[in-house]
């Protein structure tokens, strides 16, 4: 695991806390104005040394600010930041670079939904997802279906499009299957 997937890790871990994460609302709500201790105290009817733990947590963390005048503002740019982390860590994220009009139909790593049949992007998303298969040589369907359920929850789906497209080769008995065509390792 990176330093930068740790951090996020981190970060989505402390925020687990009901009082990190009710304190970091309030923030939130509160926009740039921000809130003191004591404000926060009041607003989510806590005692005042949970207030500040949480308030000195979030800073730590980077989701929040503390200034010389005792406010505390939301920077939200630090969960963005641990997202982006998480988001980087996922198997298809290297490949996915090189195909930036199929970012759209991935989220977090994760393929939310196809691209119309007959576009240029279905045929695109057959090819990195056979790039991202790495096939060598013929695999059990359980084996494939292994390795999509990295990047998808529908892999009977997105099985059935490679094999339409002509990207991945089924025989008769639909139980082995290996790649259909050449792809080139570098797009």
């Amino acid at each position: 695991m990176s330093v930068e997937a740790a951090r996020a890790a981190d970060v989505l871990t402390q925020l687990s806390g009901e009082v990190r994460l009710l304190t970091l609302a309030e923030l939130v709500r509160r926009g740039r104005e921000g809130a003191s201790v004591g404000e926060l105290r009041w607003a989510l009817d806590l005692p005042l040394a949970k207030v500040g733990d949480a308030c000195a947590r979030l800073v730590a963390l980077g989701v929040a600010t503390g200034s010389g005048d005792g406010y505390y503002r939301a920077r939200l740019e630090g969960l963005r930041e641990a997202a982006v982390a998480v988001d980087q860590q996922q198997p298809i994220s290297r490949l996915l670079g090189e195909y930036p009009q199929l970012r759209g139909n991935f989220s977090h790593g994760r393929l939310t939904a196809l691209p119309p049949t007959l576009s240029e992007r279905y045929q695109l998303l057959g090819e990195l997802l056979v790039r991202f298969l790495a096939l060598d040589g013929l695999y059990s369907e359980d084996e494939i279906n292994h390795r999509l359920a990295e990047v998808t929850d529908d892999v009977a789906a997105v099985r059935r499009m490679l094999v339409d497209t002509g990207w991945l080769e089924r025989d008769r008995a639909g139980t082995t299957y290996g790649p259909a065509r050449p792809v080139s390792a570098v797009r």
